[in-house]
């Protein structure tokens, strides 16, 4: 088994010379790591994408929610029409250990105003390693086309930030293919993916854009931060 610890380039890059695509990387990536993956999906367009192949791979797969409590009503309830129309996933709702209430207490009112870094690793960063505990990879939705520091990325990644593989099966897909491929197979989305947000996080950090172009570009408007800090090394 491929480990963060046990990296061999030469494996990698042994896969890569058949040429895989987004479907070949999802069968390589369960049939290498069976119950030891876990896919960590914001429901965003890609999320729903990834959902829909990942069931074809495998039925029970374990998908990881980061639920802030801070994010769009139309997040959480395209959440349960996904949990309707794949009810063999297992899809696992994980929440910071503190409570809004507690933080606002600790560290002052929107703390995501003033510091959204702290407040994207308390609520996002180290739930995330909480639930990674006992996989050895995770799977991300990750395409090359959405920011600069998106485009290097490859199907498998060395994940130092979390010490686990990364796998990204979307890498050469764009905006369009994504929501081609979600009317072709007429799956749910969030409504607000039609009404100018082309990448949907928490509420207080995410706004309506008129560059479609750019797909970051209504998060963390008016600051230099474009990450929440999971997709960092």
């Amino acid at each position: 088994m491929l480990t963060h610890d046990r990296w061999d380039q030469k494996k990698i890059e042994s896969f890569m010379d058949i040429q895989p695509d987004y479907l070949d990387v999802l069968k390589w990536a369960y049939r290498e790591y069976k119950d030891e993956i876990v896919y960590a999906c914001s429901f965003g367009a890609e999320g729903i994408v990834l959902i829909d192949l990942i069931s074809k791979v495998n039925k029970k797969a374990k998908i990881l929610f980061l639920d802030t409590g801070l994010h769009f009503p139309e997040t959480y309830e395209l959440i349960e029409k996904v949990k309707t129309r794949y009810p063999s996933l297992q899809i696992n709702m994980v929440k910071p250990k503190n409570s809004l209430e507690d933080q606002a207490k600790w560290y002052g009112e929107e703390l995501w105003k003033h510091n959204p870094n702290l407040c994207c690793h308390m609520r996002k960063v180290v739930p995330l390693k909480e639930g990674l505990e006992g996989a050895n990879a995770w799977i991300s939705g990750l395409r090359r086309e959405q920011s600069p520091t998106r485009s290097n990325t490859q199907y498998i990644n060395k994940d130092d930030k979390f010490k686990k593989i990364k796998i990204c099966p979307l890498i050469h897909w764009s905006s369009e293919d994504i929501m081609t491929y979600i009317h072709l197979n007429k799956l749910p989305y969030n409504p607000l993916h039609d009404n100018g947000y082309p990448s949907i996080g928490c509420a207080p950090c995410t706004n309506r854009v008129s560059n479609q172009m750019d797909s970051r570009a209504g998060r963390w408007a008016g600051q230099s931060k474009t990450e929440c800090g999971l997709h960092e090394s």
